[in-house]
């Protein structure tokens, strides 16, 4: 471990939220602060499993190749435990079986690694190196009820902190406090209560719910080394199918839909929906697999974000992370990769010497270059759907078009492909689909 550096020497960090924006925001306040304390309001498991608080752990997660890279440097050794984990890593492009816009991407060697496993086993391993860091604290079953500041409210000073088995409340002293506690962020409450304006909200309903359930996978089925998507051509089709090969030779099924054409979750339901996708891969896999698990709902009525860097006051030594700023429609697969790169930002800041006092504005502008482009491609593709409503960015439509000619290029050409899975990935922006190889559609 580095040691931390000399401006924060001495000083204690507390990370409100111990799922993998706070476990990644740990591993970066520990290379700056003396003391990192993980606060985590559910009981944690040394083994990889999903907490109460966690309701989308148990579906489909889908680790973009940008989120891989980045967690893979704070961790050089976490591809290799992955694999020794049971997780499946191959080509991103090579290992694609995706069908879409009437047709299956084309495969090809792009030289980028996917992996798929469970998000409880990504994140137990993630966990076990946090923890393992001789200045980080994790604390689980600990609820925090509120900010504590100084009597003029301008800087946090710390929290307050209830032990949930005994009700025990004490205030724990921090020099910087960072809510990375997910979608259900108690911040702009928090921020109320102290005279502070919540930030401004912006919502987009998908109306988006899906289920999910774990199937016996054979090892030396040769399917085990492809995902599958089968994702619809709105707006004439609603419905989407993924099945991935994870870890205990297991397959992971989730079934859903936008616009409320959500799956069903008793098991012959459940199955004539698989059979009602667009192409037969998901079902012809479950109707031979034997299920290992319940069918477990999920619903996502909309997507959220929160506007932090428009505000003009905010306390100091305090920040919001990850999911606590914006929430993606799921499906994307955008959350893990966006979170881990707020994380960069942070140490890019921490590490050329921003100090506490400066640290909340630059960082909330920082963030939101970060979250701009996959917000844009979350809300440019669920606009696709006419039943989708919130603040529709000016020229969607027409982008639109012209993204559904790449889609349906991305079926024979590889040059096209490449670009969209750059983009897919947040390896490259957007204008990456609008070279001139392009042009022809």
């Amino acid at each position: 471990m580095k040691t931390p550096s000399s401006r924060n020497h001495a000083r204690h960090a507390v990370v409100i939220g111990g799922s993998l924006g706070g476990l990644l925001t740990a591993r970066v306040l520990s290379d700056h602060f003396t003391r990192v304390t993980i606060l985590e309001r559910d009981p944690v498991s040394r083994q990889p499993e999903s907490r109460k608080g966690q309701p989308q752990t148990r579906h489909v997660h889908g680790l973009l190749a940008t989120g891989l890279h980045v967690m893979t440097h704070y961790f050089p050794d976490l591809p290799q435990a992955l694999l020794d984990g049971g997780a499946m890593m191959n080509d991103f492009a090579g290992a694609m079986n995706w069908y879409s816009f009437g047709g299956y991407r084309k495969q090809f060697q792009m030289g980028v690694k996917v992996t798929t496993m469970s998000r409880p086993l990504l994140e137990a391993l993630v966990r076990a190196r946090v923890v393992a860091l001789p200045n980080v604290t994790l604390m689980d079953n600990t609820a925090v009820k509120t900010l504590v500041t100084t009597p003029d409210r301008q800087r946090v000073t710390g929290v307050e902190i209830e032990q949930r088995e005994s009700g025990q409340t004490t205030p724990l002293h921090a020099d910087l406090v960072v809510d990375a506690s997910g979608r259900g962020s108690r911040t702009p409450q928090w921020l109320a209560e102290l005279g502070y304006d919540a930030p401004p909200v912006s919502e987009v309903k998908v109306d988006v719910g899906y289920a999910t359930r774990l199937y016996h996978r054979d090892p030396a089925d040769p399917r085990g080394k492809t995902w599958t998507l089968i994702t619809p051509e709105a707006s004439k089709e609603t419905r989407f199918g993924a099945i991935f090969p994870i870890e205990g030779d297991r397959w992971i099924v989730s079934l859903g839909g936008w616009a409320g054409d959500h799956a069903p979750t008793d098991p012959e339901s459940f199955m004539a929906y698989a059979r009602s996708l667009p192409a037969p891969d998901v079902y012809n896999v479950i109707c031979r697999a034997q299920p290992l698990s319940d069918i477990i709902p999920h619903k996502f009525p909309h997507s959220l974000r929160r506007h932090y860097e428009k505000l003009r006051r905010f306390p100091q030594g305090y920040l919001v992370l990850g999911d606590a700023i914006s929430s993606f429609n799921p499906t994307y697969g955008q959350g893990m990769t966006s979170a881990a790169l707020q994380t960069l930002e942070l140490k890019k800041l921490l590490a050329g010497g921003k100090s506490l006092d400066e640290l909340a504005p630059v960082f909330f502008k920082q963030a939101a270059k970060v979250i701009d482009i996959p917000w844009q491609l979350a809300v440019g593709e669920d606009f696709r759907f006419p039943q989708t409503t919130g603040p529709k960015p000016v020229g969607t439509d027409l982008i639109n078009k012209y993204v559904e000619k790449v889609h349906r290029a991305t079926l024979h050409d590889e040059v096209v492909g490449l670009a969209f899975l750059k983009v897919m990935n947040l390896m490259a922006p957007p204008p990456a689909c609008s070279t001139p190889a392009f042009s022809g559609g």
